[in-house]
């Protein structure tokens, strides 16, 4: 059976991190594309050569470590609705996984003595996140058509800013 060839522990090492204004959940915004706020990431220098070709991109997908996130739960009432539900419907950090994921607006990669600096915006994770890895935004591959939004479309809250609820603050 296919269930069982899959592995019980996977080690991921992160690559850098990401410095953004918010050290606490408390007003940090829930999702990329809600704000302009300006983040950093540090990225170590030996992967300099793995940048090459990425300032011609507008936009890129940030993997990151939830590593605030209090322990995973299998339902959770996200920021935009009154309802519990299932944690593959929502994009809260309390999975299985901690893994998040961001689309942010590049703005600038510098080498610095010791690290390579990308300047960013859209910043919405917390100061400190451990970086797991960096991806272009091709429009093509990553904008489709015909979409359906489940929950999120029929949501009866707006709402653009975190409150503590998923962090250990």
């Amino acid at each position: 059976m296919l269930m069982n060839k899959i592995k019980n522990e996977i080690t991921y090492c992160p690559i850098g991190f990401i410095k953004t204004p918010f050290d606490t959940s408390e007003g940090m915004p829930i999702q990329s594309s809600f704000t302009q706020a300006k983040g950093a990431i540090f990225l170590r220098k030996e992967f300099q050569k793995a940048l090459k070709g990425l300032e011609n991109f507008s936009h890129i997908y940030l993997l990151y470590h939830f590593d605030k996130a209090r322990s995973m739960k299998l339902q959770v009432k996200p920021f935009l609705s009154e309802e519990m539900l299932g944690i593959f419907a929502v994009r809260a950090p309390n999975r299985p996984n901690s893994i998040g994921i961001s689309i942010v607006r590049l703005k600038q990669i510098s080498a610095k003595n010791d690290f390579i600096e990308i300047q960013f915006e859209g910043a919405d994770m917390l100061n400190g996140t451990p970086l797991l890895d960096i991806k272009p935004y091709v429009m093509d591959f990553d904008s489709q058509t015909d979409v359906r939004n489940g929950w999120y479309d029929s949501r009866d809250i707006e709402i653009n800013q975190s409150d503590n609820r998923f962090t250990k603050d």
